[in-house]
């Protein structure tokens, strides 16, 4: 991994677990301890005490989302975390993967074999619930994309090939392999195919520890039993039977699904309600006077028996039916009293105990800094190519307004009239010719979807992404620059010879890309398609007013608009950049020279050069260009700070319970301010 990623962020496991301890002060401290696991052996993840809190605004405090939680994973077997929605299915997930946002307070333990410990990269992976996918490329393209960032360069791209084929195949993706993923507008894979080339990404790395968030959301019966099955079968394929870890969060999976399950750990407003052998929940249930009915799906009568949210429907339709409070309450006491709950304390200190003294492997590493530049160039090349909204659109749209704009202003001439003509003509271009790079924007917002994604599982880190996007829009911006450039340029007749053409469309050109530069920082501060398309239409109709167009420099007012925004505003360089390109040599009919025309009329600054003008503008691209770089490096951290920081008062004083008991001895308790 080049030094330049260091920062390569690889939750889920590959970073530290966290566990936040606190003393009487209100000081919090996290430890971690960084080993790895052997090839050979599989991955046990224990959790004892696990609480997680979040602030509460509206309560000025502190809500548990997790309540004294206590549980394992075992290599070969499928855990299913179940519940209704809201119980913390998603959040134990993100707990034990080391996923947890920066405003959550989390404490207990969490072990991997035994040890509070960080495992390599490519050792687990996260499958989250959105398919975040490339929808322009085909199976087969997305996953070896995939195969040749996230595997070593120790490995030929041959082999990477064939590690990509060979997962494909494993999930049952082998007919669609040249099939477009597809999206809105464009027809292409099922939602259960989508879902499980999702799981291929992240199985190329042949992780030992698989997390699952609601894989089967969105998909029917069928095509979640085919999905949990190729999961459930997947540990037998690569390291032998009994190596892969595998948790899920799942919400109502059917009775084939179910089947699927070696362990259930069943949660109710963020309480453990049953804890075991998915194939004995039917016999506690039972035991404590809920039994399933025949021919009834087992989830089912789970979710309806603890499920609160429709409780007084419940309550009014049926006569004698225990409330679902007191449904909950029995059976969460039951199984805090009965011999398994026990059995389980007992297995997670045996886990412990056992694994404590596992040995270490060697960390595994992903491709290096230039191998990621190379593959995310021609990846994104292949998407701008694909998806015609996000460049051959838009290069439509400008020919045809080119065409527009030759035809207004047809045979300028060098009359007095012709000097606003021409300086309207190239106010239009470099203002809303550029102003047009917004209607990218969709198109940019799914790139950053996908990015986010990959990043989170620790792919490749936001340089590597920045130089990929880069790179690979530069030839489209020159096209879109060169061809309604040329038309624009020559048929109105703007000044003759082909040095100032040049000009002309490489000052566009470095406007076309400040702006997606431009559009790059909002589109990582507001990812949402209206929200950002008027931030940034917003944005640039300040600067266009700022610019010394619309009012002249010196007739501007100082405050706001001419101490900071004229200076600011790339237009101001734009303007004067292309209306010294045209003026300067230009002689008019009334003897006037283009050069007093630029002082008197325009009020440019003459005291340099317009290579100056065009040189400031390619500054401010990669200006732009860090602080997007910057802000994407630092928004998820500092997001979830502010939140809490709005959420909740600074005095305020919440307690977190580390006893699983529902009143816990004063001992027991852990403080956070």
């Amino acid at each position: 991994m080049s030094s330049l990623d260091h920062s390569i962020p690889v939750p889920a496991i590959s970073r530290a677990f966290e566990v936040v301890e606190s003393s009487s002060n209100n000081k919090t401290a996290t430890h971690s301890i960084n080993v790895n696991e052997d090839d050979g052996d599989g991955v046990f993840l224990t959790w004892q005490d696990l609480w997680v809190t979040v602030p509460d605004g509206q309560k000025k405090g502190n809500r548990s989302i997790l309540q004294g939680l206590t549980g394992y994973a075992r290599p070969g077997e499928l855990l299913a975390i179940m519940g209704p929605s809201g119980c913390g299915k998603s959040t134990l997930l993100d707990a034990l993967a080391g996923r947890l946002g920066s405003n959550t307070r989390q404490a207990g333990e969490i072990l991997i074999n035994g040890r509070k410990r960080a495992l390599a990269y490519g050792t687990s992976a996260y499958v989250t619930q959105d398919d975040a996918l490339i929808t322009t490329l085909t199976v087969s393209e997305a996953v070896y994309y995939s195969a040749q960032l996230q595997l070593p360069d120790t490995m030929t791209k041959l082999q990477k090939k064939e590690r990509a084929e060979m997962t494909i195949k494993e999930m049952g993706l082998q007919d669609a392999m040249n099939t477009r993923i597809g999206g809105w507008g464009a027809k292409g894979l099922s939602g259960g195919q989508k879902r499980r080339v999702s799981i291929c990404i992240e199985m190329l790395t042949r992780p030992k520890l698989l997390f699952l968030d609601e894989p089967t959301s969105g998909l029917d019966s069928a095509a979640s039993y085919y999905v949990m099955s190729r999961i459930a079968k997947l540990d037998q394929r690569d390291h032998g039977v009994g190596s892969r870890t595998m948790i899920a969060s799942i919400h109502q999976p059917s009775s084939e699904v179910f089947q699927l399950f070696h362990n259930l750990c069943l949660l109710s407003s963020g309480q453990t309600v049953y804890f075991g052998p998915a194939s004995a929940a039917n016999e506690f249930f039972a035991l404590n006077g809920f039994p399933c009915p025949a021919l009834q799906n087992p989830s089912d009568h789970f979710l309806k028996t603890i499920n609160k949210d429709f409780q007084k429907d419940i309550e009014e339709g049926l006569a004698g039916v225990i409330p679902t409070e007191e449904a909950i309450d029995i059976l969460t006491k039951s199984y805090k009293s009965s011999d398994n709950y026990l059995q389980l304390r007992s297995q997670v200190a045996e886990i412990c105990k056992a694994q404590d003294s596992g040995a270490l492997e060697k960390k595994s590493t992903h491709a290096d800094f230039l191998t990621q530049c190379i593959v995310l160039t021609s990846r994104s090349f292949v998407n701008m190519y694909r998806d015609l909204g996000y460049y051959w659109f838009r290069l439509g749209v400008y020919v045809l307004l080119g065409i527009g704009l030759a035809t207004v202003f047809s045979n300028l001439g060098t009359d007095d009239n012709s000097i606003q003509a021409r300086g309207s003509l190239l106010m239009f271009v470099a203002s809303y010719l550029t102003f047009m790079t917004i209607g990218g924007f969709p198109s940019f917002v799914e790139d950053m979807k996908v990015f986010e994604r990959e990043r989170l599982n620790g792919h490749y880190g936001a340089t590597a992404f920045v130089f990929g996007n880069t790179f690979s829009a530069l030839p489209y911006l020159a096209l879109i620059s060169l061809i309604p450039g040329a038309i624009v340029y020559y048929l109105p007749g703007l000044h003759k010879g082909y040095q100032h053409f040049i000009y002309f469309v490489l000052l566009l050109f470095a406007c076309m890309l400040l702006v997606e530069s431009l559009m790059m920082i909002v589109a990582s501060l507001v990812p949402n398609y209206l929200t950002g398309i008027i931030t940034g239409a917003g944005i640039q109709g300040l600067m266009i007013l700022g610019g010394g167009f619309f009012r002249l420099p010196n007739d501007l007012p100082h405050p706001f608009w001419k101490y900071p925004l004229y200076y600011i505003a790339f237009h101001k360089y734009a303007y004067q950049g292309m209306f010294k390109n045209e003026f300067e040599g230009l002689k008019f009919d009334n003897n006037l020279d283009g050069e007093q025309v630029l002082r008197d009329k325009w009020q440019l600054q003459m005291g340099y050069s317009k290579w100056v003008d065009l040189a400031i503008l390619f500054g401010m691209v990669v200006f732009y260009r860090l602080v997007f770089l910057g802000i994407i490096k630092t928004v998820e951290k500092m997001k979830p700070v502010v939140k809490a920081f709005m959420s909740v008062p600074m005095k305020q004083t919440t307690q977190i319970m580390e006893n699983p008991c529902a009143t816990p001895p004063q001992e027991d308790k852990i403080f956070y301010q």
